[in-house]
C-alpha cells in the first residue's frame, strides 16, 4: 500500500470538516470506474496490465469558498493497491483575484502529447507516456494566485516542497534502457532535496486572450524534475576492475518561455517554447568535470490544426536543442520529434476513431497509437486500441520495441 503523507490526510480532513460546516448542501461527487486490460503482442502474449480504477471528484462551494478533492485507487493483478490523492485544494474567490492552496495539478501551454512549458506539475512516467495526461501529470502542494485585468491575467505559483519525476520500477517493462545496469555499473541513492524555504520553487505566467491571438509568457526558478546521471569511477574490489557508479542528482535551473495560438481561416497555428538556463547534462568522459556539463537548452514546438474532408487533423514539430554543444554530451545536439493526430466521429458522435503518433526523427523510431471509442449509453463507453513501438534500442520509442500491445478499456462515468 502506498504511504500517504499525514499532513495531506489532515488537509483533506480539514477541507471536508470546513465545507460541511459552512454549507447545508452535500458535496457533489462525480468520477468513474474503469477496467483496463492490455496484452503484449510479441513473445508470449503476456498481460502487460490488468488495472481496475476508481477515480472520484468531490467538489463543493458556498459563497466565495470552494473545494475539490480527487482521490483515486488503482488495483492491479501483480502488485499492491495504489491509493493516492491527485488533488485536494481550497479556492478563495475575490473581485479581481483568486487564491488556491493545497494539492493541485497546474496545466500550462498548448502542446498536444508533449511537455514544453507544462512543467509546473511533475510527471508520473511509471508507464511511459501511455496513460491519459491527467494521470501522467502529478499533483503538487502549492499556493496559486490568479489576478485578472480585463483580457489579461497574471498567475503566481509557489511550491514549497520539490517533487521529482516518478520513474518505472526496475522490474517494469517500461524501465528505460539508459538505466539498465551492466556488470560494471552500479546505482547510488539519489540525494534528496531538503524541504525548506530556500529550496522552494516559484513560477509566474502572464496570459492574454484576444480575437486575433491567445498567448502566454512564463518564467520560473525551479528544480529539474528529471535527474541527471552523475557518473563516478569506482573500483570493484571483487573483480579488481574499474566500474562506474551512477548517482542521480537534481539541480536548480531557471526557465522562461511562452506559447501562442491563432486562427488562420479555419485552421489553428500553435507554438510553444521554453529556454532553460544552466541545465545539467551527462557526458561520456567521466574523468572530465565529474561527468556533468552545464549548458543552456531550448525546447520548442510548432503545431498546425486543420480539417480535411471533415476529418480533424493535427501535426506538430518538436525540437530540443543544446546550445554551445560539445561531443562529450551523451544527448544529441538536436533531438527532433514529430506528432500526428487524426480524429473522426461517426453515428452522431457515438463512435470515435483516433490515431496519434510520435515519430522520432533522429533514430527513426515511433510510437503509433490507434484507438476506437464507442459510447454504449449515457456514461458507459468501451475503448479498444493498440500501442505499437517501432525502432531500435537507442530511440526514445524504439527501446520499447518488444512492448507492442493491444488493450481494451471499459469505463463508466457518473
Amino acid at each position: 500500500m502506498k504511504r500517504i503523507n499525514k499532513y495531506m490526510v489532515f488537509l483533506v480532513s480539514g477541507i471536508f470538516v470546513l465545507l460541511t460546516n459552512l454549507s447545508a448542501q452535500e458535496p457533489d461527487i462525480s468520477g468513474y470506474v474503469r477496467n483496463y486490460t492490455g496484452m503484449l503482442t510479441t513473445g508470449s502474449n503476456d498481460f502487460s496490465i490488468v488495472q481496475n480504477t476508481l477515480n472520484l471528484d468531490i467538489t463543493g462551494s458556498k459563497g466565495n469558498i470552494a473545494f475539490k478533492a480527487n482521490p483515486y485507487v488503482y488495483q492491479y493483478f501483480d502488485r499492491d493497491i495504489d491509493f493516492g490523492i491527485r488533488e485536494a485544494y481550497l479556492d478563495l474567490y475575490f473581485d479581481r483575484f483568486d487564491i488556491r492552496f493545497g494539492r493541485q495539478q497546474i496545466i500550462w501551454g498548448k502542446a498536444d502529447g508533449a511537455f514544453i512549458t507544462d512543467i509546473v506539475s511533475p510527471k508520473d512516467l511509471s508507464e511511459f507516456l501511455l496513460p491519459d495526461f491527467e494521470e501522467i501529470r502529478m499533483g503538487v502542494n502549492a499556493l496559486k494566485v490568479d489576478y485578472y485585468i480585463q483580457n489579461s491575467s497574471f498567475e503566481f505559483v509557489w511550491i514549497p516542497v520539490f517533487t521529482e519525476t516518478k520513474l518505472p520500477e526496475q522490474s517494469s517493462i517500461w524501465y528505460p534502457n539508459l538505466l539498465n545496469q551492466d556488470s560494471n555499473i552500479s546505482f547510488a541513492e539519489a540525494k534528496e532535496v531538503n524541504s525548506n524555504l530556500e529550496n522552494s520553487e516559484v513560477f509566474l505566467k502572464y496570459s492574454r486572450l484576444s480575437s486575433a491571438i491567445d498567448f502566454e509568457l512564463m518564467a520560473g526558478y525551479m528544480w529539474d524534475d528529471d535527474f541527471t546521471a552523475h557518473k563516478i569511477p569506482q573500483m570493484d574490489t571483487t573483480t579488481n576492475s574499474m566500474g562506474i557508479q551512477i548517482k542521480p542528482e537534481y539541480h536548480r535551473l531557471g526557465v522562461s518561455g511562452g506559447s501562442f495560438s491563432t486562427s488562420l481561416g479555419g485552421t489553428v497555428l500553435r507554438g510553444e517554447a521554453a529556454y532553460y538556463m544552466d541545465k545539467y547534462f551527462t557526458i561520456s568522459n567521466i574523468s572530465y568535470n565529474e561527468g556533468l556539463l552545464q549548458k543552456d537548452y531550448l525546447h520548442y514546438l510548432l503545431g498546425y490544426d486543420f480539417s480535411l474532408f471533415d476529418i480533424s487533423m493535427s501535426v506538430q514539430f518538436i525540437q530540443e536543442y543544446i546550445l554551445d554543444y560539445t561531443d562529450d554530451i551523451i544527448n544529441d545536439e538536436f533531438e527532433n520529434t514529430m506528432t500526428f493526430l487524426v480524429n473522426e466521429t461517426f453515428f452522431r458522435e457515438t463512435l470515435t476513431l483516433e490515431l496519434f503518433s510520435y515519430i522520432g526523427l533522429n533514430n527513426e523510431d515511433a510510437l503509433i497509437r490507434p484507438k476506437l471509442t464507442y459510447s454504449i449509453s449515457d456514461g458507459l463507453e468501451v475503448l479498444a486500441g493498440a500501442n505499437l513501438f517501432i525502432g531500435n534500442s537507442e530511440g526514445r520509442f524504439g527501446q520499447y520495441d518488444k512492448n507492442d500491445m493491444v488493450f481494451v478499456k471499459m469505463k463508466y462515468s457518473f
